[in-house]
């Protein structure tokens, strides 16, 4: 509950300072703008993650970063469609890779995954003897 009334409060207080320095056309306009573009995002997601399944396929990314890369997209797309500036500017930072990840790790306190290859400076030999 209280999240919730501190994201009320930053989007009223955002909203009113952009909308009162460019007016009511202008803040009618990018409210509608920015639903287009989350709607465009949303209906145009298929061809973004055809070319990321052929990356996919070819072992160029992992499962993992599939999945954050269209669950972040998906996310920024539906923020983009809410009305608000505060909610366009963070929808617009969720649609490129760097930003999703940083705002991922500091809202959800998320920590990069360890990799199961094991520690770099061991060498695995195996000895045969005869």
């Amino acid at each position: 509950m209280v999240y919730l009334l501190i994201y009320l409060f930053i989007e009223i207080y955002v909203s009113v300072k952009i909308a009162s320095a460019i007016g009511p056309f202008w803040t009618f306009v990018e409210i509608l703008a920015t639903a287009f573009l989350g709607f465009w995002i949303i209906k145009n997601m298929h061809i973004q993650m055809a070319a990321t399944m052929q990356a996919l396929s070819r072992g160029e990314i992992s499962v993992e970063e599939f999945e954050s890369m269209h669950i972040y997209t998906l996310i920024g797309a539906i923020l983009l469609i809410i009305p608000g500036f505060f909610t366009d500017i963070l929808g617009l930072l969720l649609q490129f890779g760097v930003f999703s990840k940083f705002i991922a790790r500091k809202i959800f306190k998320l920590k990069p995954k360890k990799t199961d290859r094991g520690d770099d400076d061991v060498i695995d030999v195996e000895i045969i003897e005869r």
